[in-house]
């Protein structure tokens, strides 16, 4: 017997539990917990209303009760599927107590963190009701069972014994094994509407918060719930269904998009949507140049900012230096050509500088943009932009006879000026995902991909690097600039204050890029993710505008920790980013080129 069968054995040597309970009971305690917790939602937690969400109501959740609903229902199932009840156990391809793990501490936080919220803004835990102790209790009964419950994968002969922090550390990190069956074409079609479906309602929830104690519990339990599904195997089992079924996955992801403004009933909700939209649109253009071809481009809101004041100029505004107005399909190639020359101008004399030297002067294009915008006053230079002032007053477009700027009645729904401008945008940012998903899978895509890896040798094989740097530095800049026009009508004025490399309210460079790596670089879904939570949560959580930086960089730390590939990542970033034994590949799928990886035991 070899050394590899050796190591085999050692890494399927069954692993102990945290607390030493019985499979039995340790799931039937998690079970029993979780439906605690679930009553205690339809009990009053609080006798005052004074506390928002009013949670004074018997029979009827709301506020903070509804989160820990949801997550005692998601840890009722992952724990059920764990008896082998018929149809449960498709849930938890993947595993099934580390999911259970995660969403039972997603309700334990949730639930703690509200009953620390009402002894806090109430002044003690005498403000308590019954239903909030029966809620507190269970979901910490849920966390105990759940960590009496096996560990999934084992650990490996370096860590054989887990501790507690241990148990959690490997249930966020440990890859899922689980792999699609076979299903009849129309249930696979169904699931994957429902999971778009599910997808759209937390997007549009999560927006909807009015408050920002709703808004921290949603953040808690989504990213337990999150990572939960994801250990469990379910999203590496829709995207294998949306892999399947590509056409009908992009029409499902689009019409669930379509109906995000038909969902909100407050405009301002509805205006959060459309510059999340523009946010993550720019950030995905960032992804060609930073996630495809590997350029570190510190400056890159410059480029949108170009769109934005070319669409500025052109549109018809009375403080506009030239005093003509495009219309919008001309305004949108003004912008995005200003935009593209303006990239191939920058990049010709710098893209033969590699890595931090690169980065420092694309810096320094993206504050020469800004003092040259606000010197353009008419006193330090021609007055073109009118200086700090910018170009306000920009009118609202009109297409096609249809004024953006105005309500609209469609299907018997009120579409106001942001619904308006959120699809527009959607449009967009669906032009965006085409040329990027065409340019990656393209020859060029890989050319970049393959000057990123290892420039030298991609030189060598042939491929002139600095042509294809160019050329995505040019395309990334037109997609900004695409943005760009929009944002500008959106936001009624354009001033250079809003291009800055980091700044308080994104969009902005240092924001960009954090989507990017947040939400994995090279793909598609990832900047859209990264952007979202990267514009929604300073909008919601108004009160930490001073200490967005310091929170923002201590989350890109533990993401590089414990996910350094991001929320959103390929099998060639999970390859690259984890040590031999910590990502477990099946056999029967072969790696990216000139990737290695450890073939599953059994697989």
């Amino acid at each position: 017997m070899d050394k590899n069968t050796d190591a085999a054995k050692v890494s399927t040597a069954p692993a102990t539990p945290i607390i030493p309970l019985p499979q039995v009971a340790a799931r039937g305690l998690t079970v029993a917990g979780s439906a605690f917790a679930l009553i205690g939602t339809f009990l009053a937690w609080t006798w005052t209303d004074e506390f928002p969400g009013n949670l004074t109501v018997t029979g009827y959740p709301g506020g903070l009760q509804i989160l820990t609903l949801f997550g005692s229902v998601l840890t009722l199932l992952f724990a059920l599927s764990g008896y082998g009840i018929r149809g449960l156990g498709w849930l938890t391809p993947g595993g099934k107590n580390s999911p259970v793990l995660l969403a039972a501490l997603g309700v334990f936080g949730t639930t703690g963190y509200a009953i620390g919220a009402i002894t806090q803004e109430l002044g003690g835990l005498v403000n308590l009701e019954p239903g909030a102790w029966v809620s507190g209790i269970g979901a910490l009964v849920a966390v105990i069972g759940a960590l009496g419950l096996p560990v999934d994968q084992p650990y490996g002969a370096a860590d054989p014994t887990p501790n507690l922090w241990g148990r959690i550390r490997h249930s966020l990190t440990a890859p899922d094994p689980g792999r699609a069956k076979d299903l009849p074409s129309w249930v696979e079609i169904l699931i994957i509407a429902a999971g778009f479906g599910v997808g759209l309602y937390v997007f549009a929830f999560g927006i909807g918060t009015e408050y920002s104690e709703l808004f921290i519990g949603f953040l808690i339990v989504t990213a337990f719930g999150f990572t939960a599904v994801t250990r469990a195997g379910l999203l590496k089992r829709l995207s294998g269904l949306t892999a399947k079924h590509r056409n009908v996955a992009m029409s499902a992801a689009f019409v669930a998009a379509i109906c995000f403004p038909f969902t909100q009933s407050n405009d301002q909700f509805a205006l959060i949507g459309a510059n999340i939209l523009i946010f993550a649109t720019v950030a995905l253009g960032l992804n060609v140049v930073v996630g495809l071809a590997g350029l570190l481009d510190l400056g890159y809101v410059a480029f949108l900012g170009v769109g934005a004041y070319a669409a500025a100029l052109v549109s018809g505004s009375p403080q506009s230096s030239i005093g003509v107005e495009f219309p919008f399909w001309a305004a949108v190639l003004t912008g995005a050509a200003a935009s593209l020359i303006f990239g191939v101008v920058i990049g010709a004399p710098t893209l033969r500088l590699r890595g931090d030297y690169l980065a420092i002067v694309t810096l320094g294009f993206g504050e020469i943009f800004r003092i040259t915008m606000n010197n353009l006053n008419g006193n330090s230079g021609p007055d073109v932009t009118n200086g700090s002032n910018g170009i306000p007053n920009i009118p609202d477009l009109e297409i096609l006879g249809f004024n953006l700027g105005l309500p609209h009645n469609v299907l018997g729904t009120e579409l106001t000026r942001s619904g308006n401008y959120y699809l527009l945008m959607l449009a967009c940012t669906a032009i965006v995902v085409l040329v990027f998903r065409r340019s990656a899978e393209s020859r060029i895509g890989r050319a970049w991909v393959a000057i990123r890896e290892d420039e030298t040798a991609a030189t060598a094989m042939g491929i002139n690097g600095f042509r294809l740097k160019l050329l995505a530095f040019a395309l990334g800049a037109s997609l900004a600039g695409l943005a760009g026009t929009v944002q500008a009508h959106v936001s009624y004025s354009v001033t250079p204050e809003q291009y800055q490399f980091a700044g308080s309210v994104p969009p902005n460079s240092a924001f960009l890029l954090a989507a990017v790596i947040l939400g994995g670089m090279g793909t598609i879904s990832g900047p859209l993710i990264g952007a979202a939570l990267l514009y929604l949560i300073p909008a919601k959580l108004q009160f930490m505008a001073e200490y967005q930086l310091l929170l923002f960089g201590i989350a890109l730390m533990l993401l590089m920790r414990f996910r350094p590939e991001g929320l959103v990542a390929d099998r060639r970033k999970q390859l690259e980013f984890h040590e031999t034994g910590q990502l477990d590949v099946p056999e029967d799928k072969p790696l990216p080129e000139g990737a290695t990886g450890v073939a599953k035991a059994g697989a």
